[in-house]
């Protein structure tokens, strides 16, 4: 390659463009013979042009050109000229030895062509591209006269040769507009670039300009345009376009098949692919890879298995594209030990892999956090000579820093020759999941001093780690560099990163506060975002938080997501809107077992037993396979409907026709369903008969039936195996406690410590949070200082207290999770209920409060009384159950 080259002074020629390089300066003796390594060319003052031209071409064969460049300074000094195609000579020898050094001197000497005409200028531009400079073919060609058919040839082969498919597109129609035909020769470039750009319309024009024109007996052609089609998703196009092709090749069957493939529609891909074998064509390699990856890529990893055993048996030996897309298909199915075995396999049978094999296999590892697998990998690697590759490296440093070797990942980090950003982002992640946020910020600020400074990503990542590890001041102070900066714009991932980081850390009121800001910079939210904050709006006092989410949901277009519906079915049911939740399931199309099973759990939590049977009944009509959540809710449904006999039947049949597997979540079931119906003997010898240990739910579900029904004594044995699971439980506790004071038991029981029963005094305070006129307002027990017209408050309670005892008989004994009331600490609830009524203009009205502790009976009664005396609904949720109170009555059907 000659590229550094001595060469003699001359004045410079006007050209079109005159670069304004140097050239390397040589002593010019007087002579006219120049000497040049081993080999001399003599040139007298009147030389012979054709002996010129002989010459000339010599060195454009044999070297060196910079001999030529000192010949054409003799002959400018003489007021000689060289000839065209003489000169188009030279610079196609600078264009195949990349010798643009002497390419630019050729270019200064223009001049010295007898007539300078397009196909000189041409060969100029095409020598400029060819030797990687496409802003000089660029100023040629631009300030050119005169262009033809095979100038804008050159210049498109140009701009597709450097991937600027765009480019080539807009010189296509600047070509026609100078009223300049492509051939058939230019079309396909033109066309292979409307399918990188996925331009279906110009692909189109260029259809219809080939069938005027004649070129459409053309086969390139002809697969050009059918492989436009099939790259913009015109599959329907594309399948008449190729069944009214006169002649087709094995491109042409690769072109359809490729197309089906992109679209997931194997089916159609298998179709052409067994219809190519009928008509005679046999597929070549390409052709059983095509299908291979595109069955590897959607999962079927065994589909694709057997299509590379029936290759094989053709005579058709896998090369390395057809194991890597193996190993990858099976690597993202989770199928490591069988990635690693093809590429075991594949090393056997003498096939080397690439550097995305590797790369492939090392992100299987990463995947799955198996540093065993991946020092393997990192072995077969360094043996392949391909561990200097940046891209391995990459993987190698992801894999490591994933699985928790930081030694690893930061030693291959400090070796590499070359890093890109995505080097630096995986080793900052690294050390940011691994709790080492000061390491981590050490490397950001190395980072920023490097050839690869911080991307978006980079930032993220850093916010994402703070965030993790508690110090949510430095994330959001990252965040606002990046704000102020102005380099690196925040992305939607950005504000996603302190909305989950916030709700992980259990502030969902700062979560939503970071989503309005993100709402009000016009940051548009994407299917993360939402179904990341939905999870902080699932309760009743953030019930218009839904709907606002819900429509910005639907302004983005981000409902056709079926996991976004799904997660607004669930939303609505527990913020307390279930017919919405019904609005949104009716809307889909199609809906999965997710969908069926968020309504269905929404009837249930909402005491709709009929509309959850029902529902269920319309599921198995539907085809749809119920899974164990699905039973879960059905015996749930039958338990709250009193049909026992019905939800026994469904526990064992139900769970035998569909081959469910049963665990605790359906025991616990069970034992609410015969609890609930005062079946408290048989509950327990349910329990004592189960094939697994039962939990503190299995536990607590016979407790709430023996609170309900005053078995006292069952309560203490519940309460003992429950405290056992869970010490720690202040609320088991202090229930065990009442029982044993109901009992008359001494708190002296032998299975409480002396700690224990201090910590009886230490049950939690209730509260209760209503939301008013877009407003949460927070009511404390005992706290006089939670609203500022207190008396007033315990005024109009006093009425209505008066009221309920003349009402609802006393209820006797009972256990609850909340300290009776006296005169100093009413319950947070009823100062709610007091607070949302007692300056209402507006009857009737819904009331939605959020309690942390179970409701006691009084305030449950005083609740059914006030929804019948004002006509309001009240919407309550406790610890434990959704209460839905309304003409004196409870959906809970007075078991909670």
């Amino acid at each position: 390659m000659e590229k550094n080259l001595m060469i003699l002074p001359s004045k410079p020629w006007p050209p079109l463009f005159i670069p304004s390089h140097c050239s390397i300066q040589l002593e010019w003796h007087g002579s006219t013979r120049v000497l040049a390594n081993s080999n001399s060319v003599s040139i007298t003052q009147r030389s012979n042009p054709k002996l010129i031209d002989t010459q000339l071409n010599q060195l454009c064969a044999n070297g060196p050109l910079s001999e030529a460049v000192a010949i054409l300074d003799s002959l400018a000094q003489q007021g000689s000229k060289v000839r065209p195609i003489t000169f188009m000579n030279l610079l196609q020898a600078c264009i195949d030895k990349d010798c643009i050094l002497v390419g630019r001197e050729l270019h200064a000497r223009i001049g010295l062509v007898g007539k300078v005409n397009p196909f000189v200028e041409t060969k100029l531009v095409s020598m400029y591209a060819k030797c990687g400079h496409l802003d000089e073919a660029w100023k040629v060609f631009d300030e050119m006269r005169e262009r033809n058919l095979f100038t804008w040839s050159a210049m498109i082969g140009a701009c597709s040769r450097d991937l600027k498919w765009e480019e080539v597109v807009k010189l296509f129609y600047d070509m026609m507009q100078h009223g300049v035909l492509p051939d058939e020769f230019l079309l396909p470039k033109v066309l292979k670039a409307c399918g990188k750009c996925r331009d279906i319309e110009t692909g189109r024009l260029i259809h219809s300009v080939a069938i005027r024109g004649g070129m459409c007996s053309s086969l390139h052609v002809n697969n050009s345009i059918l492989a436009v089609y099939a790259k913009c998703g015109e599959m329907s196009c594309a399948e008449k376009f190729f069944r009214r092709m006169d002649e087709r090749n094995c491109i042409s069957w690769n072109v359809i098949i490729t197309g089906y493939c992109q679209r997931g529609e194997i089916e159609q891909a298998q179709k052409y692919f067994d219809a190519m074998r009928e008509e005679g064509m046999k597929p070549g390699l390409v052709t059983w890879n095509i299908l291979i990856a595109s069955y590897s890529q959607l999962g079927h990893c065994d589909i694709a298995m057997d299509l590379i055993r029936k290759m094989e048996s053709f005579g058709i030996t896998p090369d390395v594209y057809t194991w890597t897309s193996m190993i990858s298909g099976f690597s993202q199915k989770g199928r490591i030990n069988e990635a690693f075995d093809l590429l075991r396999d594949m090393l056997i049978v003498g096939v080397e892999p690439n550097s995305i094999t590797i790369a492939s296999a090392a992100s299987a590892c990463a995947s799955v956090k198996s540093l065993s697998m991946g020092s393997e990998i990192h072995s077969i690697a360094v043996k392949t000579s391909l561990v200097g590759d940046i891209l391995i490296a990459n993987s190698l440093i992801d894999m490591y820093a994933k699985g928790g070797n930081l030694e690893a990942a930061q030693s291959i980090f400090d070796v590499m020759l070359q890093r890109d950003v995505y080097s630096w982002n995986s080793i900052i992640g690294g050390y940011c999941q691994a709790g080492f946020c000061g390491k981590a910020h050490e490397l950001f600020m190395k980072m920023q001093e490097s050839d690869s400074p911080p991307n978006v990503v980079t930032w993220n990542v850093m916010i994402t780690g703070f965030m993790q590890n508690g110090d949510e001041d430095e994330a959001l102070n990252l965040f606002q560099r990046i704000e102020n900066d102005g380099k690196i714009k925040p992305n939607v991932a950005s504000w996603n990163s302190l909305i989950s980081g916030f709700l992980q850390n259990r502030q969902k009121d700062k979560a939503l506060q970071i989503f309005r800001r993100m709402q009000f910079s016009n940051m548009a939210p994407n299917l993360v975002t939402v179904l990341t904050i939905l999870p902080a709006c699932t309760n009743l006092v953030a019930a218009k938080k839904v709907k606002e989410i819900h429509c910005c949901a639907i302004r983005r277009n981000l409902v056709s997501e079926l996991s976004v519906s799904n997660t607004f079915i669930d939303s609505y049911a527990k913020s307390g809107n279930i017919m919405y939740s019904r609005k949104v399931f009716d809307g889909l199309s199609p809906k999965d077992i997710i969908s069926w099973n968020s309504l269905l759990s929404g009837y249930v939590l909402h005491g709709c037993s009929e509309s959850a049977l029902d529902l269920f009944d319309q599921m198995r009509k539907d085809g749809v396979h119920p899974n164990r959540v699905t039973l879960t809710s059905i015996i749930s449904a039958y338990s709250h409907a009193g049909m026992v006999d019905e939800g026994k039947h469904a526990f064992s049949n139900i769970s035998e026709e569909y081959q469910i597997r049963l665990d605790l979540e359906h025991y616990s079931a069970m034992v609410y369903l015969l609890g609930r119906s005062g079946k408290l003997a048989k509950a327990l010898e349910f329990i004592q008969n189960m094939p697994v240990e039962p939990n503190s739910s299995v536990w607590a579900a016979l407790m709430t039936a023996c609170r309900i029904h005053k078995n006292f004594g069952m309560a203490i044995f519940a309460g003992e195996r429950m405290h056992e699971l869970d010490p720690e439980n202040i609320i088991t506790q202090h229930l065990l406690s009442q029982a044993y004071s109901v009992c008359g038991k001494s708190l002296e029981a032998p299975k409480m410590t002396k700690l224990e029963k201090e910590k009886f005094v230490n049950i939690p305070v209730g509260q209760s949070w209503i939301e008013m006129n877009n407003m949460v307002h927070t009511f404390v027990v005992g706290d006089d200082q939670s609203t500022p017209y207190l008396d007033k408050l315990h005024s109009w309670l006093k009425r209505v207290g008066a009221n309920v005892k003349a009402h609802i008989s006393d209820n006797g004994l009972c256990i609850e999770e909340e300290e009776k009331e006296n005169i100093s600490s009413v319950h947070s609830e009823k100062l709610a209920f007091a607070f949302g009524l007692i300056d209402s203009h507006h009857t009737p009205q819904i009331l939605r409060i959020v309690k942390n502790l179970r409701m006691c009976r009084d305030c449950h009664d005083s609740a059914k009384y006030i929804s019948l005396a004002y006509g309001c609904e009240i919407y309550l949720s406790d610890s434990n159950c959704l209460h839905h109170f309304k003409d004196g009555h409870c959906s809970c059907r007075d078991y909670w």
